[in-house]
């Protein structure tokens, strides 16, 4: 069987006998030569490159992304059978890392401090973040964040929030206890978000989530809690999130992801009060991606259950 692989970072991968590894540059139409391809590795592939493989690669039966989502894969190949992989875990790390980032950023309000540096502004006790988070959140330990979308990256967040001292629940499709942390479903949120300091969106973008967090969610959150989103940006009614920062109904947001991206210059997030915004940055470089196809090249070629599934057959022959 041929595999392609992405040339837009480098990944280590030792082909098994019998495959066939060949690199494609993501900008650029499949060459003709290796359009009977059976399997293609995705990541950063441009919008409109991505939507032409299905008709580019007739005989794939596998597309392996790199990405912790692969809604815009699954939209690609909406109507085909082909088996679509999530890169599990190859995110969890930095992504955990990126979400502790904007979170502690949001307690000791350095957002507020970095622009004041560009002022020469010598922000102190009697005018600067401290006076203005003093009664909301000011420290993680002790903090209750609420985790929705309690996966690999959620658990690993939760074991950085635990040693700091805050109190973590998860919320998931299903209840009960994971990576030893407590987890609700959305049907407890109700109950859930009035006693929370820290709402952390790591949703996956689907017609389900589509704008789950939105005005109800805000209104329960309490005056001083903190939305933080790294997961999709079309999870959150942006409307409802201005709208509650505008009027003090939440302490803040810290956003990572956005329905349109870039953001549109135009977008009244850019101006709302206390906001923290970065461009898509959580997830950097996917960890290691080259043991994971190697894996699932095993699976694939054995017939067994592919890790990361999340469209089409789980296992093919």
């Amino acid at each position: 069987m041929k595999i392609l692989v992405p040339t837009v970072i480098p990944i280590d991968l030792e082909a098994p006998d019998g495959v066939t590894r060949v690199d494609y540059d993501v900008t650029l139409p499949i060459p003709d030569e290796h359009r009977d391809a059976e399997a293609v590795v995705v990541w950063l592939n441009p919008g409109e490159r991505m939507k032409a493989l299905p008709a580019e690669l007739p005989n794939v039966r596998w597309v392996q992304g790199l990405m912790a989502g692969t809604d815009s894969v699954e939209a690609a190949f909406a109507g085909t059978d082909v088996v679509i992989a999530a890169g599990t875990g190859l995110h969890d790390q930095p992504v955990a890392e990126h979400t502790l980032a904007l979170m502690l950023a949001a307690a000791r309000r350095l957002d507020e401090a970095f622009a004041a540096q560009t002022q020469r502004e010598w922000l102190d006790e009697h005018g600067g973040n401290q006076i203005r988070n003093r009664q909301g959140l000011t420290t993680l330990s002790g903090a209750r964040v609420l985790i929705w979308g309690f996966g690999g990256i959620g658990a690993r967040l939760a074991g950085y929030l635990s040693a700091l001292g805050a109190e973590v629940t998860g919320v998931a499709r299903s209840a009960g206890e994971r990576h030893g942390y407590p987890v609700i479903t959305p049907a407890d949120l109700p109950t859930e978000l009035p006693r929370t300091d820290v709402l952390v969106d790591i949703l996956p973008g689907s017609a389900e989530t589509d704008g789950a967090v939105g005005a109800e969610v805000f209104a329960a959150l309490p005056r001083h809690a903190w939305f933080v989103n790294v997961g999709r940006g079309v999870t959150v009614d942006e409307e409802a999130l201005e709208a509650a920062l505008r009027t003090g109904e939440i302490a803040g947001a810290a956003l990572d992801v956005f329905r349109t991206e870039p953001l549109p210059a135009s977008s009244p997030l850019w101006a709302a009060p206390n906001i923290i915004i970065t461009a898509h940055a959580a997830g950097g470089r996917p960890q290691q991606p080259g043991a994971l196809i190697e894996e699932n090249l095993r699976r694939y070629r054995s017939g067994r259950p592919l890790l990361g599934v999340t469209a089409g057959e789980a296992s093919t022959s």
